[in-house]
């Protein structure tokens, strides 16, 4: 398999340049990515469907992955509760050496392929969710033992890759290919890869929510308040919705805890 994120760097002799080439290369480099995701939009479109369909009857979306891959699966998992108000057991990542591999790598825990299954029957995974692996090279064996598992047994899989022809998209019904190409610093998949899985990632937890009515009109009427920020973003939203002033929307937050309550039992002028 030729490895499109494994080959050279369009640019050389990095360690010559200066700050501002530097800079400019990369976010040169990074222009290409949001180009890269467009093309792959109906198959983002597919698996989306899939995930609002299973997640509607009871489902739960899980994504695997290790390195980087695992790290934005998780990522992009822990900010649904807060960002939607769902529970926290709805999206699930998991990451290949488990939650300590957030922050320091666990060595050669990407390679077992029985692992990934059996850290999915911890949370009893069944053919009512959906896995998605996440892997920018495609070829992780953690993520392919996992996805081949859970076709095995039923489940619906998706995958986020970011070469073509890969193992994992093989192991996927629902593969995402998103070819970037080559890294500024070769083979340094946390940068233009991963950028495109985690906009992806955005594209998948958000179209999401709100197809599961967790948006209205385009606020988060149903995000936790959990700092003041938040408090003053659900007044100035309860504001807006009913023509309320500042004292009765902040009454009514506080009497029913959420946007969508207040909001649904505001008085009308």
């Amino acid at each position: 398999m030729k490895r499109t994120t494994e080959q050279d760097s369009n640019y050389t002799d990095l360690d010559k340049m200066s700050v501002a080439e530097l800079l400019a290369g990369i976010n040169n480099e990074d222009k290409s990515v949001p180009l890269a995701v467009e093309k792959v939009i109906p198959a983002i479109e597919s698996l989306v469907n899939v995930i609002v369909e299973k997640i509607s009857n009871g489902g739960r979306l899980f994504y695997i992955g290790a390195g980087t891959s695992g790290r934005l699966g998780i990522l992009d998992a822990s900010e649904c509760p807060p960002t939607y108000g769902v529970p926290f057991d709805m999206v699930v990542g998991i990451i290949a050496g488990g939650d300590k591999a957030i922050r320091k790598a666990v060595e050669n825990a990407e390679d077992n392929a029985e692992q990934a299954w059996k850290d999915l029957q911890e949370f009893n995974i069944s053919d009512k969710d959906v896995l998605v692996g996440i892997a920018a090279s495609g070829t992780t064996p953690y993520v392919i033992g996992g996805l081949k598992k859970a076709n095995e047994n039923g489940l619906e899989t998706g995958c986020i890759v970011c070469n073509a022809g890969s193992p994992v998209a093989e192991a996927s019904k629902h593969p995402i290919e998103v070819v970037v190409g080559p890294e500024f610093v070769t083979g340094s998949t946390r940068m233009k890869s991963g950028t495109a899985q985690k906009l992806v990632l955005n594209m998948i937890s958000t179209t999401t929510m709100i197809r599961l009515g967790k948006v209205k009109g385009n606020k988060m009427v149903d995000m936790q308040l959990s700092n003041i920020k938040l408090v003053g973003r659900a007044v100035n939203m309860i504001m807006q919705a009913t023509n309320l002033d500042e004292k009765t929307a902040q009454s009514l937050l506080d009497q029913y805890g959420s946007v969508r309550k207040a909001v649904e039992n505001a008085p009308t002028k």
